[in-house]
């Protein structure tokens, strides 16, 4: 049986096992799939990992697509992430109407959770422009993934609050953990990633990897990807 394996970026997880389960049960190809941050993606697509297709942010795709690494004429548009607040299950839920709010949520927080992601950079950069880096101080904690933010809050008692990826939110809730959407970041300071999926130049099943790339930038995929909080 015919094998491929993905690398993909985190947050559009959901959509990704679907589609490739689907492409799985229609073609009868074995399609593997490794979740990874951006940062992460970039190292294993520099140092030769072995992949059939790749879903990663466009900065990234171009610096693939510049080493040779893609199949460019593969290249498509997955969809987009927004970034929410992140609570305790059984936490209050802020208010985040605008970014006023949102600046008297965080300082309110007993911890404010972020990540050293994609989600995680900009998350930095915004609480260092609205001040609120040294206003936190020792409450403000870092790690590694997105889902570890969300396992950090479900791990606290109700009062702290993280950033995130909305899709990698849905995810975790999926998997039980005890948090809950509080809002998406407010219009003024969202950050919205885009995501592409591409047939990597190296793939020993060239035509099985553009149509699966093919199928995950598809129109019917976009409609999956809705459900999961990618647009």
């Amino acid at each position: 049986m015919n094998e491929l394996k993905v690398l993909s970026a985190g947050a559009v997880k959901r959509g990704v096992s679907k589609i490739a389960q689907e492409f799985e049960r229609a073609t009868g190809t074995r399609v593997t799939v490794e979740f990874h941050t951006a940062p992460e993606l970039r190292k294993l697509v520099a140092t030769g990992a072995a992949a059939d297709v790749i879903v990663a942010p466009p900065a990234a795709m171009d610096e693939f697509q510049q080493a040779g690494k893609i199949d460019a004429a593969s290249r498509g548009f997955v969809g987009r992430s927004r970034m929410g607040v992140v609570v305790h299950a059984k936490g209050a839920v802020p208010d985040l109407s605008d970014t006023a709010a949102f600046k008297r949520a965080l300082t309110g927080a007993t911890m404010v959770v972020i990540n050293r992601a994609s989600s995680g950079i900009y998350s930095a950069k915004l609480l260092e422009k609205l001040g609120l880096k040294d206003a936190l101080g020792a409450k403000l904690v870092v790690v590694d993934t997105g889902s570890g933010v969300m396992e950090h809050v479900a791990a606290q008692p109700p009062g702290a609050v993280g950033l995130g990826q909305i899709s990698e939110v849905m995810v975790m809730i999926d998997k039980g953990c005890q948090v809950k959407l509080a809002a998406p970041l407010p219009d003024e300071v969202q950050n919205i990633t885009s995501y592409d999926a591409a047939a990597t130049a190296a793939s020993e099943a060239p035509d099985a990897a553009r149509k699966l790339a093919g199928n995950l930038t598809s129109n019917a995929a976009k409609k999956v990807f809705a459900a999961t909080g990618i647009t």
